[in-house]
């Protein structure tokens, strides 16, 4: 039941993203600043959906003496298509978000972890494009890539897309302009607390 709960409200949040990308419009910047991701996917997702068109015209010629059956293959390809729309309209509409006292890193509608500056160690821009997976670390590659990698100086809170948590010391993410994260980041993350106010 609970994995039901979590798919409707994934998909949800793909319809919610499909809006927002038709009105231009993005999500959870407030006053941030935002970094997007999804340049390096946009013909990988083209390629998907071209794909999905293909199919569907040729098993609705293959499958036309069978209406019943062309009719849930049909709307089963456009589900799909949809799917992957949204996906990518999540991931225009969803960037990283870098604010005054965190860094928002995000990808799609199912991947959302903010990161207090405080916590950031390290921060450089690397290109990866291999990813093990290892404890303690995120990798969030776009086109089995990633560009810029965050060590921690403690772990925090990440819970998967089932709900699992994990204690995350390393980042590693996509960004299409790599190198301005990093040199916002930096000033950011080491910027001095405001002083008190002195009595009169």
């Amino acid at each position: 039941m609970r994995t039901a709960l979590v798919l409707v409200r994934h998909e949800l949040r793909l319809v919610v993203s499909l809006w927002l990308w038709a009105a231009r419009r993005r999500h959870g910047l407030g006053d941030g600043t935002a970094f997007g991701y999804a340049r390096g996917q946009g013909t990988m997702m083209l390629g998907f959906g071209f794909v999905i068109v293909i199919e569907s015209i040729t098993m609705s010629v293959l499958l036309r003496n069978h209406p019943a059956v062309q009719r849930a293959w049909f709307m089963l390809d456009m589900y799909t298509l949809l799917i992957i729309i949204g996906m990518h309209a999540a991931s225009v509409v969803r960037p990283h978000v870098l604010d005054a006292g965190s860094l928002r890193v995000r990808r799609a509608a199912h991947v959302d972890l903010r990161i207090p500056l405080e916590k950031i160690a390290h921060v450089r821009r690397e290109l990866r494009t291999t990813h093990e997976r290892a404890d303690g670390e995120l990798n969030l590659a776009i086109g089995a890539q990633t560009t810029v990698t965050l060590e921690l100086t403690e772990p925090v809170a990440h819970f998967t897309f089932l709900g699992r948590r994990r204690d995350i010391r390393l980042v590693r993410l996509h960004a299409d302009d790599a190198t301005d994260l990093v040199q916002a980041i930096k000033p950011a993350r080491t910027a001095p607390s405001p002083q008190p106010e002195r009595l009169a």
